[in-house]
């Protein structure tokens, strides 16, 4: 007897879903309370100005206003310097 099926399965067809991860809402675009500005897998964007930071790191508005991205120097535990980019609604 054979030990694989002879024909119709492959082994290869596990594939996940898309995530759909990134920048929702660019500089500049109207934002509603609420709305999705950043979705991602970490924190690659800070929260800035009348955003928030959801459970999965998800960044959204909390009030009405107009999307601004910026960078700005922060200071590391051990003391260095990194470049953080933050998200706001202004």
């Amino acid at each position: 007897m054979s030990t694989t099926k002879s024909a119709g399965s492959t082994r290869l067809g596990r594939d996940s879903q898309p995530k759909y991860l990134g920048i929702k809402l660019f500089d500049g675009q109207k934002a509603n309370p609420g709305q999705i500005l950043v979705r991602q897998r970490g924190t690659r964007w800070l929260p800035g100005k009348n955003v928030k930071r959801g459970k999965d790191d998800t960044l959204y508005a909390i009030k009405q206003g107009v999307v601004n991205f910026t960078t700005k120097r922060k200071q590391r535990f051990d003391g260095a310097l990194r470049l953080a980019r933050t998200v706001n609604v202004l």
